[in-house]
């Protein structure tokens, strides 16, 4: 199991760069709106440290990182929402996605055309937002327009929904996107059908010019003030760095990345970032034939993750056994982990813990 993450902004943020950079597929980057109008697609590995010390332990003939893919979406501009430049176009692709990473133009460059001519990432924040909300407004009332009639009839179910949409329409009116309400999860699943953008996770990338990498500017401070706010993250990336990297060898990446002060790159913070914004976690097989990382929803139980691997392992599900990678890497070995009785068989109702490695007995 992957997710997808859709990279958003205005033109001229630096989107396609770092899209570039971080899935090396190669989308057009030049410095004019809309230069990417086919939505770009890119899937690339997650990288988790911990896979590689799985791997020198098991010595697999193959190993297998999960994976994110990132969408790279054409620049939004004021006044999408009612078909000003891309507009349905852009809104279309940005529905299907599971998390919004939107990039904020956080630099300086007389040479990159800012299509508000100054920098102010607030305002580029608020330009998005805006034309998301107004997109969301569409969408829910022409939804309750339809369904109205039906809640005439008595519809119990539809008067249900209808009620939802009006909390929700009277959120959008008041600016505020919908992942701010407290919805329960029966009020979610009514939502399910209209693919409303402002009820996705959303995180933000700063993108910094190489001066400010480890040293950010006060215009990074004032999207984080505003993530704290949202009770969202903040990624800071400076797109040329990663650029470089993209082109780099494993030894020359690790030498690059410590001359700017930096542990790792910007894919495996936005990664991580994204990763924490979708609740999800890893867990782990593992044998000589190949070492592989899974992704699940945190919270998950044993057969719903035997699932992501085979349909027949969740419908078959017998048993799970467990141990966790901490132990592994503490006792050395799956045959000490065994001798000091840390290999667990759990059922079905095993809540999965990131960082478990896991064996599935089924039967179909």
């Amino acid at each position: 199991m992957g997710f997808n993450c859709g990279i958003v902004g205005l033109p001229n943020v630096g989107k396609s760069t770092i899209f570039n950079a971080l899935t090396n597929a190669g989308a057009q980057a030049a410095n004019y709106p809309f230069c990417t109008i086919e939505p770009n697609v890119g899937v690339v590995p997650l990288n988790d440290l911990r896979m590689k010390r799985i791997a020198e332990l098991f010595k697999p003939e193959k190993i297998l990182p999960t994976t994110v893919e990132f969408v790279d979406i054409a620049g939004l501009v004021k006044g999408a929402s009612t078909g000003e430049g891309l507009g349905n176009q852009f809104l279309g692709n940005i529905k299907n996605v599971d998390a919004i990473a939107h990039i904020v133009r956080c630099f300086e460059n007389a040479d990159v055309v800012h299509v508000h001519g100054e920098v102010d990432p607030i305002r580029d924040i608020e330009v998005i937002n805006t034309e998301l909300i107004l997109a969301d407004l569409q969408a829910v009332e022409k939804r309750i327009e339809k369904q109205a009639r039906l809640v005439k009839v008595g519809d119990k179910k539809i008067a249900a929904e209808v009620a939802v949409l009006e909390k929700v329409r009277a959120a959008l009116n008041e600016a505020n996107p919908i992942r701010s309400l407290r919805l329960s999860p029966e009020e979610k699943e009514h939502l399910v059908p209209l693919f409303l953008i402002t009820a996705k996770p959303v995180l933000y990338v700063c993108n910094v010019d190489e001066a400010h990498v480890t040293n950010p500017p006060p215009s990074v401070a004032k999207v984080q003030e505003l993530a704290a706010k949202e009770g969202t993250q903040v990624v800071i990336i400076c797109g040329s760095i990663e650029s470089e990297i993209a082109q780099m060898q494993e030894e020359e990446k690790t030498a690059f990345l410590k001359d700017y002060g930096l542990t790792e790159s910007g894919l495996d913070r936005l990664g991580t970032a994204a990763y924490r914004l979708l609740n999800l976690i890893t867990y782990f097989t593992a044998g000589p034939k190949e070492v592989r990382a899974w992704t699940v929803i945190r919270g998950a139980l044993a057969p719903q993750a035997a699932g992501v691997i085979h349909s027949d392992f969740e419908k078959g599900f017998i048993r799970a056994e467990v141990y966790h990678y901490d132990d592994l890497i503490r006792l050395g070995s799956e045959q000490k982990i065994k001798e000091a009785g840390l290999l667990r068989s759990e059922g079905k109702e095993y809540v999965v813990k990131d960082g478990d490695l896991m064996h599935f007995r089924f039967n179909v």
